[in-house]
Order: C-alpha cells, then sequence, then structure tokens
C-alpha cells in the first residue's frame, strides 16, 4: 500500500498545473506565429499587384489579387522545370551519399576498440579550424577532380562535414551501447552487417538529423553552380532564381536608360517576383519536414539496451 501511495504521489509531483500548461501553450504558440506570419506575408505579397504595393505598402490579405509575378517568374518555360529537376536529383542523391560517408567515417570513431579512433578524429577536426582557401579549392574541382560543368559538381564537395560527423559519432557512442554489438558479434553478425542491420536502425533520429541538414544544404545551394556551372541547362533552382532576381534588379536600375521599354520595365512585378521566387524556392523543401519529423519521434523511443 505504501509502495502504491508513493507512486500516485510521485505521479501527482510530476504533472504540470493547469496554469502553466497553458502558459507553456501560448508560448508555443506565439513562436510559431513568429514563424508562420513571415512565410504568409511573403505568400500574400506575392498574389499583390504591384502598383497596389507601391501604392498601399505590404498586407497579410491582398489588396488587389495578381498573378502577374508568378507569369512573370515561370516565363523561362522548360528553364524552370529542368532546374527543378537538376535541384531534386542533387539533394536526393547528395543527401544519401553525404549521410552514407558521415556515417561510414563517425560509426569507427565510435566503437572503443578502434585503434586509431583519435588520429582520425583529429584529422576530421583540424578541417574545421583550417582551410586551404577558394583558389586551392576551386583547382581540385577543375583540374585534380576535373568535373565542373557536370552535375557532380553540385554533389561532391558537401559529401563530408565534420560538423555532421562529430554530431554523428556522439549519437552512436550515446544510442549504440557496447553490449549490443558484443551480441551482434556472438550471433556471428559481421562488421557491415552489424552496421547496416543492427546500429544504423537504432540511430533514425540521429540519420534524420543529418539528413534533414544535407538536404536543406543541397536544395539552397546556389554558390556551386555559380562558381563551377556554365552550361544552364545544368542550372539548379536556386541560381536559376538567383538570376533571375539579378536580371529584374538590372532592368529596374537601369529603367531610364531603356526609353523605348520604359513602359514594359515599369509594370515589370519586381517587388512580387521577388516573393514569387521566395515562395517557388522553399515550396518543395516544406514537404520534407514531416517526412524526417516520423523518425525524430521513433528516434526517441529506441536504441535503449533491454534488460
Amino acid at each position: 500500500m505504501e509502495s502504491t501511495e508513493k507512486i500516485k504521489k510521485s505521479r501527482l509531483g510530476n504533472r504540470v498545473s493547469p496554469m502553466t500548461n497553458i502558459g507553456i501553450n501560448a508560448l508555443f504558440i506565439m513562436a510559431s506565429v513568429v514563424c508562420i506570419a513571415p512565410i504568409l506575408l511573403i505568400v500574400a505579397i506575392s498574389f499583390t499587384d504591384e502598383k497596389e504595393l507601391l501604392v498601399n505598402g505590404y498586407h497579410f490579405l491582398p489588396q488587389k489579387f495578381s498573378v502577374k509575378a508568378y507569369d512573370y517568374v515561370i516565363t523561362a518555360g522548360d528553364t524552370i522545370w529542368r532546374a527543378y529537376g537538376i535541384s531534386i536529383v542533387v539533394t536526393l542523391v547528395g543527401t544519401l551519399l553525404s549521410l552514407l560517408i558521415i556515417c561510414l567515417y563517425a560509426y569507427p570513431l565510435s566503437r572503443q576498440s578502434f585503434r586509431y579512433k583519435n588520429f582520425f578524429a583529429f584529422f576530421a577536426y583540424f578541417t574545421m579550424i583550417f582551410g586551404g582557401g577558394l583558389v586551392p579549392w576551386y583547382m581540385v574541382y577543375t583540374q585534380l577532380v576535373p568535373i565542373k560543368n557536370t552535375i557532380w559538381i553540385m554533389i561532391v564537395p558537401y559529401l563530408m562535414n565534420a560538423w555532421y560527423m562529430m554530431i554523428m559519432r556522439t549519437f552512436f557512442r550515446t544510442t549504440v551501447h557496447e553490449s549490443i554489438i558484443e551480441s551482434a558479434k556472438i550471433d556471428g553478425a559481421g562488421e557491415f552487417r552489424t552496421f547496416f542491420v543492427i546500429v544504423l536502425p537504432l540511430c533514425r533520429a540521429g540519420l534524420a538529423t543529418i539528413g534533414l541538414f544535407c538536404t536543406l544544404g543541397y536544395w539552397n545551394d546556389w554558390w556551386l553552380p555559380l562558381v563551377f556551372v556554365t552550361d544552364n541547362k545544368l542550372y539548379n533552382i536556386q541560381y536559376l532564381m538567383y538570376q533571375t532576381l539579378n536580371s529584374i534588379q538590372y532592368l529596374a536600375s537601369g529603367s531610364a536608360q531603356f526609353s523605348e521599354s520604359s513602359k514594359v520595365i515599369a509594370d515589370m512585378p519586381s517587388e512580387g517576383a521577388r516573393m514569387a521566387i521566395a515562395v517557388i524556392s522553399i515550396g518543395p523543401i516544406i514537404f520534407a519536414y514531416p517526412f524526417f519529423q516520423k523518425y525524430f519521434v521513433k528516434g526517441l523511443t529506441i536504441g535503449a539496451v533491454k534488460g
């Protein structure tokens, strides 16, 4: 009876009071509004007529509905869909390969039996502090590894990230207990089978975290195409939108010099096009979050050593 009363008291002590619960919910609602409001404003601006924006400014509800900004951005025709395809392929292939390389590097460093783990950990950590610079980096991918003007130039430079590797190493070390590895050895599993069949399924939360970081990095990248890609058939969506935005700014800033087409330039949806570019760019990546979210939840309930 005493033990039952102690359990009830401990449960009651862990409960959150109604006022505290209301305060926590209000805090999270405010944080959600702060995060969602800018996105809603961007979407509203992208569907607002350009002249209305100049007269009345920004509003969460379009004062005068217009899709001219999207018409202007999508007039590229097949170019924009090709750029979307390039971005999707680069993001999928890059994320999978990057996860594989990072995990294969991090897993041995998490094992106590690996003799050279300190050397390889320092080797990765050293690259976080010192870099070769832009010119040697450019020469590597144009002369030593000639992948310039190929789709691989947007994948290979981001395959390895020392910081992500250290996060994954810590996750392996804290999630996969040595007794699990020993049990797999007793059952006759080799190193690769232990890694792919036992270790990786236990680390879904870590894989989802690093995979999300890699996905965002590949999808949002426009720097590599700017430096290495001159073939417009290999432009990804971010660099294509970057070029479109620069074209809009160039025409708008030099409108006085274009007397013959001044009316066309004046009617050009420069502000709305900027917001339309933002909506088009972030659209597909938003759908990646629910995919990773379920692995975050599952990863919290697995990985413990059962007694």
